[in-house]
């Protein structure tokens, strides 16, 4: 990067921060694409002039709301709402919804921003968004859970909708919460429309979207390596999370001929050196979707298993390492214990999960490392297909949206080749991404004008 341009990159980031003071995690991914696209921008200086980097990271609009909901008790509980609209150049802004004890404004923006690129990415016509609320739905009861999301939604309704803001599912969404979501928003809009995706088969959910996002990042990891001339067979996986994205993240792996010997949850991680097999990995799906149960559990139940509390899996040996958990959780030394335990590709099934000190020992290592933006973009891409259904009142089939998703997860592959390869041939995955990322939403941005 020659002098005018980390002037710039400088620059931009001093003023993005004193505008947006104390959000950590909306300045890391910030940071992380300006790095990226800064040779690109300051190549073509009506970007700079027309400011199209410093409209993008300013959302187009923030709501955050009051959700007041009532316990199984009967007290009165109060929680925060959040809808970040971050960017419409490329369609109807397009997001999951987190509820997590974590959330906040800062993250909501994080996500938010990666989401633009995310969904450029598959270019499939949608924007970038993101929403949720500090709720946990942890120990709630279905009621209670009911009684929440109608109060969240009696405000978002307001500003969604089918040609406006789609939103999705994320951490603590499921598709009991979409349920509930998607029916106070009939009820009070009186129509039935494709405003909400992951919704039940029977009323306008698509197949293989609880599947599509650990699927994906399966597929995009295929792609990447073969370009070492190596594929999942034989295998030995690490992955974090017990949720929809790890559980199916593990089928795929294991579908393809890997060993996945680790999930986690908020609490610590399970190894199983026998690696899961289909009872196990059902099991899984059970605890953790029906009964809402803890991980250690698979150790109680599975002798080959040992728990590990308070840990994350990062310290054992693998060929492939894929985080499915949440943000920042493989930091710098994480890192150098994967690559002095043997793993030589890292693809991210979760949003920023690594943070920068540990990206660059992997691209130090020379690494196969993926972004979520580009490995996880399978969940969105389908959402967009689901929201494609819709709008035809048709509904593919599991092999047509299969193979709609295997398509546009090589085609993203393809993308961060063209603008990631660097000279020595190194695949700069981050690089790759955001730059095509970029272009599409920057191209879109001066051509509607200053909006």
């Amino acid at each position: 990067m020659d002098k005018f341009t980390r002037n710039y990159v400088d620059s931009f980031m001093a003023d993005l921060i004193a505008r947006n003071p104390g959000e950590k995690e909306f300045h890391q991914a910030v940071r992380e694409v300006v790095e990226s696209v800064a040779s690109y921008v300051t190549a073509y200086p009506h970007l700079i002039d027309l400011k199209i980097l410093e409209r993008m990271t300013e959302p187009e609009r923030v709501i955050i709301f009051r959700v007041p909901w009532t316990d199984d008790r009967g007290k009165v509980q109060i929680n925060r709402g959040y809808r970040v609209q971050m960017n419409s150049a490329l369609g109807p802004y397009k997001g999951g919804i987190r509820f997590h004890n974590s959330v906040n404004l800062s993250i909501m923006k994080f996500l938010a921003f990666e989401q633009i690129f995310k969904n450029s990415l598959t270019t499939l016509p949608m924007g970038g968004a993101k929403g949720g609320s500090d709720f946990s739905p942890r120990g709630k009861s279905d009621a209670e859970v009911m009684r929440f999301c109608q109060s969240f939604m009696t405000e978002l309704q307001r500003h969604i909708g089918q040609d406006t803001d789609v939103p999705a599912g994320d951490i603590g969404v499921g598709g009991r919460e979409i349920g509930f979501l998607f029916g106070q928003y009939k009820r009070l809009r009186d129509e039935f429309t494709g405003t909400l995706t992951g919704k039940g088969l029977a009323w306008g959910g698509s197949l293989l979207r609880p599947e599509a996002t650990g699927f994906g990042a399966c597929y995009f990891a295929q792609e990447m390596l073969a370009t070492r001339g190596k594929s999942f067979e034989g295998q030995t996986v690490l992955i974090s999370g017990a949720g929809n994205v790890a559980q199916y993240a593990a089928r795929k792996a294991m579908e393809l001929g890997a060993k996945v010997v680790t999930l986690s949850d908020s609490d610590g991680f399970i190894h199983d050196p026998e690696g899961l097999n289909e009872e196990k990995w059902k099991f899984v799906m059970e605890l953790k979707n029906i009964r809402r149960g803890r991980i250690s559990e698979y150790a109680e139940k599975y002798p080959s298993a040992k728990y590990y509390p308070g840990e994350r899996p990062w310290r054992i040996p693998c060929d492939i390492a894929m985080p499915c958990a949440t943000q920042n959780e493989i930091e710098e030394a994480d890192a150098r214990k994967l690559v002095e335990g043997g793993c030589y590709c890292v693809t991210e099934g979760a949003n920023m999960p690594t943070t920068p000190e540990a990206i660059a020992v992997f691209q130090s290592a020379k690494l196969l490392y993926s972004p979520g933006k580009a490995s996880n973009a399978g969940g969105v891409a389908t959402s967009g297909l689901e929201m494609t259904q819709n709008s035809i009142r048709q509904h593919w089939t599991a092999e047509e949206v299969d193979a709609h998703l295997h398509r546009i997860m090589s085609d993203i592959h393809a993308s961060c080749i063209k603008y990631g390869k660097e000279e020595d041939g190194y695949i700069n995955y981050v690089k790759g991404a955001n730059i095509a990322g970029f272009i599409k939403v920057a191209g879109a941005m001066v051509d509607q004008g200053l909006v």
